[in-house]
């Protein structure tokens, strides 16, 4: 039975070390509008992982669904730019002129996480 409980121990720790640090999810490129929807629902932002050109404009509309107060904010520490996201509403940020990078954005407890590819 001992074997057992450390077995399914390291399976669990396992998974959560895939969940949060190795798992890619697939990146949504921005449209021709350069509008992009972010889903906040359920602890996870979706699309989690965006992709844009470098100079274009874009607009990431954050769609808050998850009334948990982790939720209550998206932030990009990179670009210094902190956004309050209201329950059941669209929440738009424009941002514009990025330079090529990797942009993390996350929750003020940087449970929710995402990523902001400009190429």
């Amino acid at each position: 039975m001992e074997i057992i409980v450390n077995i399914l121990g390291l399976a669990l720790i396992i998974f959560i070390i895939w969940w949060f640090w190795i798992a890619q999810t697939k990146a949504r490129t921005a449209t021709q509008s350069g509008l992009i929807t972010v889903l906040v629902k359920d602890g996870v932002y979706t699309p989690s992982r965006i992709e844009v050109q470098a100079g274009e404009k874009l607009t990431l509309v954050f769609k808050r669904e998850d009334p948990n107060p982790c939720a209550e904010k998206v932030v990009f520490d990179q670009l210094n730019l902190h956004q309050d996201l209201n329950l059941h509403k669209d929440n738009p940020l424009e941002l514009s002129n990025l330079a090529p990078g990797k942009y993390d954005f996350n929750c003020q407890m940087g449970m929710y996480r995402g990523q902001l590819i400009v190429r």
